[in-house]
């Protein structure tokens, strides 16, 4: 059995984004009817309901553990239900909330080696005493039993590839080219896998395109979460709220004929699910024509509080 709890279903900043007047935003703000808020993009998994793993800590992740009860202290008076991390990128919205997870807490954290650079370097996240809390390295291309701070496995395999993307927003280098020296490991997919029954998924918070490699992946998959950060590539432009491209950003848009919607068409996925979604998206609202085409197309929009079970 796997058990999926979606802690935080919106992009960086969450919806509504604190400064963004868009319609969507506006209408979240505002409660109207087929809207609620949501937090940043953030799962839980557990193969026992004992003890789980966080898969990115979004910088809401207090407020996450608080709103879901699963995540409360049970035992002592020291105590978390999270056995450990893992992290598929080096963005803000995926990392900070590495900071909630200190106060003497045993617990491992998983990344690829140019993610674990980043943390080293920024001295802030030096508060995850490492008395309590084991940096473990992340490889690529091989699956292996999540482990928790005494090395015992908590029955979930993971298996971590290299997705199309860039480096965190805050982390790019202009002097490095147009891809602004982003490399292997900067965004990378998941395969979480039961190590009892075999069940498994797929958590891609991130993507830039689909690639014959990816559909060749999730082909015959029971479930994928994947990147629904922005409905077109223009939308910041055309919500008047910034202006890079969906591209540019390093996501892959949910429509036209390059969007996810077109391509997983052509790949054997049982169960289609948006993640990380951003403030200006308008299939956050449930009476949209957008919500409309994505889920006649078989996509089922995520929301903070989801629960899946496989």
């Amino acid at each position: 059995m796997l058990k999926i709890l979606v802690l935080g279903s919106g992009a960086g900043g969450g919806s509504p984004q604190w400064n963004c007047n868009s319609d969507v935003s506006k209408a979240v703000r505002n409660g109207e009817p087929g809207t609620s808020p949501r937090t940043q993009s953030s799962i839980v998994v557990s193969a026992n309901e004992d003890e789980w793993f966080l898969f990115n800590a979004s910088p809401d992740l207090g407020s996450q553990i608080l709103k879901n009860k699963q995540m409360h202290p049970k035992k002592d008076p020291r105590h978390s239900p999270i056995s450990g991390v893992v992290l598929t990128n080096g963005d803000v919205d995926h990392v900070a909330g590495l900071l909630t997870l200190r106060e003497r807490q045993n617990l491992s954290i998983y990344a690829h080696e140019r993610v674990h650079s980043v943390l080293k370097e920024n001295s802030i996240f030096n508060v995850l005493n490492p008395d309590y809390v084991d940096r473990r390295k992340l490889n690529m291309n091989e699956e292996f039993e999540l482990m928790n701070k005494d090395n015992k496995g908590v029955g979930l395999l993971v298996e971590a590839f290299a997705v199309p993307g860039k480096i965190a927003l805050w982390l790019e280098d202009e002097s490095k080219g147009e891809d602004f020296g982003s490399d292997d490991g900067d965004t990378i997919g998941l395969k979480i896998t039961s190590k009892a029954d075999d069940k498994s998924f797929y958590y891609i918070p991130a993507c830039a395109r689909m690639t014959n490699e990816l559909s060749k992946r999730l082909s015959g998959s029971e479930m994928v979460l994947f990147d629904g950060t922005l409905w077109e590539n223009e939308e910041m432009a055309s919500s008047k709220v910034g202006e890079k491209t969906g591209q540019r950003m390093g996501h892959m848009n949910n429509s036209g004929p390059e969007g996810s919607v077109e391509a997983f068409k052509k790949i054997d996925v049982k169960r289609k699910i948006f993640i990380h979604i951003n403030t200006t998206n308008p299939i956050l609202l449930g009476k949209s024509k957008e919500r409309n085409f994505v889920e006649e197309n078989g996509w089922e929009v995520s929301y903070d509080g989801m629960e899946v079970i496989l």
